[in-house]
């Protein structure tokens, strides 16, 4: 395939010196964003109500606009999917984002505005490659095809209207996507959307197995699946056997850490490179600008206007909310966005620490939801993520899948975590995986190590063993599975464990 990746190189340069506005200008920037977005939606029935005029001000803004839960929003929202115009946002809504929903599983539908789509969502992935080509100038990934691992429009609703779609947010933008893109691309958008994960592997593998692939695009979890599919097909152990010019993997949803050491094995790591981003249902946010660190920079000019609560105010009915020109370097908070899509200040219910202000670079923290404080330690999902890391490296084992809960005091013995593990290769001695696993939660999180101290207030982590293909078949008995769809890693309660044991068992 001819090489374009040259001929387009100056388009993507353009868009990293616009960008650079973000390091100086950051706060100018969210200001017009915010300013754009109130205009537009200032006939809306949310602007009529808290009286959006386009002289409205950050902190008039904040005192009218109540921050919302889904659940705040909801009515409305469902008002859109029932085909009412001007509701959140101008004009009419047909697309909506079901989401992966929480360990409850109840599921979320998140409007994808024709604004949205093209400010944010195809902007997102346009900066992402531009950061790429950035950061490796010799880079021919326009030389060959991309793939895109997506989902479907399999949700659960019923009685749609006609040309109302509810599915994944990626079957949205695969569905949309320019046409000149399906130049290089794969797989086709018939395979690309199939509902069905059994029948769609297969045909995923069929259906690249001969390309040329540049580029790969998705979850890590669902991706590895893929890879070490054709891997089998073609009796490899490399993927770059394979497909020889892969040079880079897109990839979000879910933390890489976990699936960092099987990538590296799996992959001839002197031709290959991983960039992270932070795209959600509800919008592209982030992507990392740089190879020394994994913190991936904020988007300031996609039609999102972003808003944080300190992780230690997260729950209170009045919290502080600080803008983007206020955050603190260090400090972790719940991230609250106002958006093309109609979610006005509305708690997304992901955590992230500020790795950087000038410009705001942002690591993902966790979920304010997914967290285990059942006993003060506060143990976050990232903590998680890389302890897990840790005690595979230590134990040489690796891990498909995980969740954990806590497990409350009992007689003759205090609360401690339980975690179900689904293991690619075990380790030989599953008590000092646990053991590792402990030691590397205590370095990891203060909070931890302080309820540890002697097991005075809580107990070493237990860790069960889950048969192969437990978190699938989970997954599918929820009507979950598929390419976007994750397990909650950390529970605060045991709702989602007592459904995954019972199934093991």
């Amino acid at each position: 395939m001819f090489n374009f990746t040259p001929l387009v190189r100056p388009l993507f340069e353009s868009r990293i010196h616009k960008s650079s506005r973000f390091i100086d200008y950051g706060d100018v920037v969210q200001r017009e964003q915010l300013y754009s977005l109130i205009g537009q939606a200032s006939f809306t029935e949310i602007g009529q109500k808290y009286k959006f005029i386009d002289s409205l001000t950050y902190d008039q803004f904040s005192q009218r606009v109540p921050l919302h839960s889904y659940e705040d929003l909801k009515p409305m929202i469902m008002r859109m999917l029932a085909g009412e115009k001007n509701v959140l946002w101008r004009g009419l809504t047909t697309h909506f984002a079901q989401s992966s929903g929480t360990s409850d599983g109840k599921s979320k539908y998140i409007p994808i505005t024709a604004d949205s789509l093209r400010q944010c969502h195809y902007q997102g992935g346009f900066d992402v490659v531009a950061h790429y080509l950035n950061l490796n100038p010799a880079s021919r990934i326009f030389a060959g095809k991309g793939f895109i691992l997506g989902g479907s429009f399999a949700n659960g609703l019923k009685q749609l209207k006609p040309g109302v779609r509810v599915g994944d947010l990626s079957a949205t933008l695969i569905e949309n996507i320019n046409p000149l893109a399906n130049i290089v691309r794969i797989p086709s958008k018939q395979v690309a959307l199939m509902e069905d994960w059994e029948a769609k592997l297969p045909a995923l593998v069929e259906s690249s197995i001969n390309e040329d692939v540049t580029n790969i695009s998705g979850v890590p979890s669902w991706f590895l699946t893929v890879i070490e599919e054709v891997l089998r097909r073609k009796g490899a152990t490399c993927i770059h056997e394979v497909w020889p010019h892969l040079e880079v993997f897109f990839h979000g949803g879910i933390s890489f850490e976990p699936y960092r050491d099987r990538y590296s094995r799996l992959c001839d790591m002197s031709r290959m490179h991983f960039l992270e981003t932070y795209n959600a249902s509800e919008g592209f946010f982030a992507v990392q600008t740089s190879w020394e660190s994994r913190a991936m920079m904020l988007l300031l000019d996609v039609g999102v206007f972003y808003e944080f609560i300190p992780i230690e105010d997260v729950d209170s009915d009045n919290p502080r909310v600080v803008p983007l020109w206020e955050v603190e370097k260090g400090k972790t908070y719940a991230l609250v966005i106002t958006a093309n899509n109609g979610l006005w200040r509305y708690k997304i219910g992901d955590t992230v620490t500020v790795e950087q202000t000038a410009p705001v670079k942002i690591t993902i923290a966790g979920r304010t939801r997914h967290f285990i404080n059942a006993f003060g330690e506060e143990l976050m999902v990232h903590n998680a993520d890389e302890a897990i890391k840790r005690a595979c490296s230590d134990t040489h084992a690796e891990v498909n899948d995980y969740t954990a809960a806590p497990v409350y005091a009992a007689e003759g013995r205090h609360g401690h975590h339980q975690w179900l593990v689904e293991f690619a290769m075990p380790p030989a001695d599953l008590r000092l995986f646990a053991e590792r696993l402990d030691l590397h939660l205590k370095e990891l999180n203060s909070d931890y190590e302080a309820k540890r101290y002697k097991g005075i207030f809580l107990d070493g982590p237990e860790v069960t063993v889950a048969r192969q293909g437990l978190f699938d078949r989970w997954l599918a008995s929820t009507g979950k599975r598929g390419g976007q769809r994750k397990v909650p890693r950390l529970s605060n309660d045991r709702v989602l464990i007592a459904q995954l044991l019972e199934m093991n068992n």
